[in-house]
């Protein structure tokens, strides 16, 4: 949606949602980050300013999985308040609005971690950073408590075996395929030794630090961008985090700044906070590597077609193979 025909529309919106017609709707902007149509604007009234997030999903596209925005309104709705969030303001499928579902939250001061060099989170110092992955873990593991039946909408939980075939089309879409070789032997692995007995909850589903928005003091403000949000196997979250932070899975530009507290580490906190050891850890932190190789690989085919410009996969298309082969590593 272009920012003219959004701002256009948010007036009727406020005008309605504010119950008053001396609204004024500006400052409209797409926001930064690679998760689909999020756009921040402002709201001016007689008496306040606020400043908003809306999340749209693509146009013209099956309104489920990641598309299906009202996923992550239904996790948020039974976040409690001890779990940093942001708390959806508005949210609906009525089509006179924005001609698709919707949800607005308020916008937060603050940033989040860029991990190819971030110069306020450095200037914090160590203790500061290991701090705010305290904050996250702590979060993360609240986050794997809520009763996952309080959001029927998010169905029912994944089962292991889905949670490594569902990628296999997107393997024969993928650009660069020969940074993909490792593909049928990594999946091989995965599957012959899928995990027994796992917690199930609600997982976030791609919980790093550029979805962890904080406060420049270090302060954990909220947890954001809940598209991936499910029903499963909750410790796929720590999989996934510690990949994020495991300097044996990565080999480009924008993975190098490894200032944060490490995998093992994060993985040693999250086993304090939930207070019981994590079976079967190498598996899923080898399934978060093949995921994050093969989704790589699909949104680059998706940038050079001009399908989805983000020219952030030209970078990340050099972790491809070592992602693979820390896969791998993890299983054998």
């Amino acid at each position: 949606m272009e920012l003219e025909e959004l701002q256009r529309r948010l007036i009727p919106f406020s005008r309605a949602h504010y119950q008053e017609n001396m609204v004024e709707v500006k400052n409209v902007f797409k926001m930064p980050g690679h998760a689909g149509f999020a756009y921040g604007f402002s709201v001016q009234t007689a008496s306040s300013l606020d400043k908003w997030y809306i999340r749209l999903p693509p146009p013209d596209v099956k309104l489920q999985g990641t598309a299906d925005v009202l996923r992550q309104v239904a996790a948020l709705s039974v976040m409690p308040n001890s779990i940093p969030h942001c708390t959806v303001k508005w949210s609906g499928d009525d089509p006179q609005w924005f001609g698709r579902p919707y949800f607005i939250v308020p916008q937060l001061e603050g940033d989040v971690v860029k991990l190819n060099g971030d110069g306020w989170v450095e200037a914090l110092g160590k203790s500061a950073r290991v701090g705010m992955a305290q904050q996250a873990i702590d979060a993360l593991v609240r986050i794997h408590r809520v009763d996952w039946q309080g959001a029927q909408y998010l169905g029912e939980p994944m089962a292991f075996e889905e949670d490594v075939v569902r990628w296999d089309r997107f393997v024969e879409k993928a650009a660069e395929p020969r940074s993909l070789a490792l593909v049928p032997k990594v999946r091989e692995l995965l599957l012959a030794q899928l995990p027994v007995n796992a917690p199930v909850g609600i997982f976030h589903g791609d919980f790093q630090w550029s979805n962890l928005f904080f406060a420049k003091t270090g302060k954990l403000l909220a947890v954001i961008d809940w598209e991936l949000v499910g029903v499963g196997a909750v410790l796929n979250d720590i999989g996934w985090f510690a990949t994020f932070n495991d300097p044996l899975a990565w080999d480009d530009s924008g993975h190098r700044g490894h200032f944060m507290p490490q995998a093992d580490e994060l993985i040693a906190m999250y086993v304090d906070a939930y207070g019981e050891e994590l079976p079967d850890i190498n598996w899923y932190r080898a399934l978060a590597s093949y995921k994050f190789a093969i989704i790589t690989g699909f949104n680059l085919m998706l940038h050079r077609r001009g399908k989805r410009h983000d020219p952030m996969w030209e970078t990340s298309k050099d972790s491809m193979e070592p992602l693979l082969a820390r896969s791998l590593a993890l299983l054998t």
